[in-house]
């Protein structure tokens, strides 16, 4: 039966050729532009609409209009189509995107084991390299796909390179709950490839993150999404088995990739390219020739670390100019004030003034004599009052904050003297004194920080990525490290996640094949601190407990054969 909008002529112009299918938020055909004499192909995406309620309308006209301009950012990316035009047409709201000639994945997976051919791993890392680097630009854009499946990701014809369509179903990242996804609605073709948590409205970036890994998963096993099978307790994807050919560290990156709760997944496609980029150092395996390639990490050198730190409280020049505003903001204030109020005699300014500068070279008495002096009839005498009152109480906290600073000093907790000399207020003579323990303090500091980092890298470059973030956790908070040190711990304890699950892997794999020693070894290297700390401890008790059985057993053997060559040999001597 032809599909009633073969034919039709949209904007007198796009003329309906073809239906290539429904999705959750609409009809797409292929069109052909009549404007032109060749008739170039492209895409016309119609959305859906459920109702023709002017409100309605009225929102979905909105949400047209946004999500267009946002497709229009898109398709800047050399692999994302590029955004033609955009209207409305008898209340019916219409895309028209660049077509793309090329054939869709889904020609080039396995779907069973018995038709098409397994993918290798260097075919799947590639694809990892090639879809991850597009979804890196879609994320930073602020919006989610939230259909990643074979089908919307086109091998071109010209280049070999994937191009990610049908951007219908886009969420911005800051959606609301009215984004639930009801099972029913879902083309058969996405399920299996839409993560747990966007069916009940709290799609994240990685919920794309969650459907890249099982299509690779998919080329490796030849298993549809849907013949996965699933951990009744954990409710996890068990898909990896010694039977398949793939390296322990990938697997462990692709379970990584498709853990059922979003939060235990990798955050962001720049983390899963730079995991992939660690592997292939690692392993040694060839490095992925494609565009976005991401460079080997290399150890920071601590000598570039930033040397443009500021200690906490401002070195004295800029303190004086804090100083100075500060003074001139109370003057300013008695100024305005004396506009209103018959302008107070310029002697009693001046002496005010005079207070100030004593105040702030260091004579606490001598200010508060000064501002004593002023007559009470004064119109700024309340205000020098309360002045006075507040200098008091400043001057009190500072001497206190000092003396903290010192003691800290005196023993050595350089640490403590930055972060109290923090909360030493702005006085000159106060900070001028705290500027040299800061100073010191400071040298020392940084010295650490250097000595810690290049300790954390060391263990890093080792693999010992526990021992990596328990240096970086004893640098100081108030040293210039602060943005690396954070950047650095986020990346380690990632790193130990992906390590954790590649160990409990290959205990798996050893156990499998009676070689519980083994299994045992690589078990008891899982850090504590990780997801499969506890699931590594079920299995280790369960290994060494086979392990020590199977010793019983040899011991038993071992002596039935000693005992009954001792009997051979007292019955030889009857003969």
């Amino acid at each position: 039966m032809t599909h009633p909008m073969i034919g039709k002529v949209l904007q007198a112009r796009y003329q309906i050729v073809q239906s290539l299918g429904a999705g959750v938020f609409g009809q797409t055909y292929i069109a052909v532009d009549i404007e032109y004499p060749e008739n170039p192909k492209c895409v016309v995406k119609q959305l859906k609409v459920n109702n023709l309620h002017p409100s309605y309308l009225d929102d979905l006209r909105l949400r047209f209009l946004t999500e267009t301009e946002t497709l229009k950012r898109l398709g800047r990316h050399e692999q994302i189509p590029q955004l033609i035009a955009c209207f409305e047409e008898n209340e019916r709201f219409y895309l028209v995107q660049e077509f793309i000639e090329g054939h869709a994945l889904t020609e080039e997976l396995p779907i069973h084991k018995q038709c098409g051919e397994i993918w290798s791993e260097s075919e799947v890392i590639k694809f990892l390299e090639d879809a991850l680097g597009i979804l890196e630009f879609v994320h930073s854009q602020g919006v989610i796909h939230c259909d990643i499946k074979p089908e919307n990701l086109i091998r071109r014809a010209f280049d070999d390179k994937l191009v990610l369509i049908d951007f219908g179903s886009i969420q911005p990242v800051d959606f609301g709950d009215e984004t639930e996804l009801p099972i029913h609605s879902v083309p058969v073709t996405s399920l299996g490839y839409i993560p747990p948590e966007q069916f009940i409205g709290q799609t994240q970036p990685n919920s794309d993150i969650y459907s890249l890994g099982i299509i690779a998963i998919q080329a490796l096993t030849g298993l549809s999404p849907l013949q996965f099978k699933l951990d009744p307790y954990t409710n996890e994807i068990i898909w990896h088995s010694p039977h398949i050919a793939v390296n322990d560290y990938l697997a462990a990156i692709l379970s990584q990739m498709i853990r059922y709760d979003y939060q235990d997944r990798f955050q962001s496609a720049t983390e899963v390219l730079h995991i992939l980029q660690e592997m292939l150092w690692e392993t040694h395996l060839p490095p992925i020739e494609a565009e976005n390639n991401l460079p080997l990490e290399k150890p920071a050198k601590v000598s570039q670390l930033p040397e443009n730190y500021t200690s906490p409280k401002s070195a004295p020049l800029l303190t004086g100019m804090k100083v100075g505003i500060a003074t001139n903001s109370v003057l300013l204030g008695l100024g305005m004030y004396s506009v209103f109020t018959n302008s107070p005699a310029y002697s009693e300014k001046e002496t005010l003034y005079k207070a100030t500068e004593e105040y702030q070279a260091g004579d606490l008495k001598q200010a508060i004599a000064l501002v004593k002096s002023i007559p009470s009839d004064s119109k700024i005498y309340p205000e020098a009052q309360s002045t006075a009152e507040e200098w008091e109480e400043q001057w009190q906290v500072a001497a206190e904050q000092y003396q903290l600073v010192e003691a800290a000093a005196v023993a050595g907790r350089w640490s403590d003297v930055l972060r109290i000399a923090a909360n030493v207020p702005d006085i000159l003579y106060w900070q001028s004194k705290i500027d040299k323990l800061v100073a010191q303090a400071r040298t020392y500091v940084e010295a650490q920080t250097q000595e810690l980092l290049a300790k954390a890298y060391a263990s890093a470059n080792k693999k010992e990525f526990s021992v990596a973030i328990e240096y970086l956790r004893q640098i100081p908070i108030n040293s210039s490290a602060g943005a690396i040190v954070q950047q650095k711990l986020a990346e380690y304890d990632q790193k130990q996640k992906i390590r954790a699950t590649y160990f409990l892997q290959k205990a798996y794999n050893k156990a499998s094949t009676g070689e519980f020693d083994d299994a045992v070894k690589f078990l008891q290297k899982v850090p504590k601190n990780t997801p499969v700390y506890a699931q590594a401890q079920l299995k280790l008790n369960e290994y060494t407990q086979k392990q020590r059985l199977r010793s019983q057993s040899n011991k038993v053997a071992i002596s039935k054969i000693n005992s009954a060559s001792k009997k051979s040999h007292s019955d030889s001597r009857y003969f």
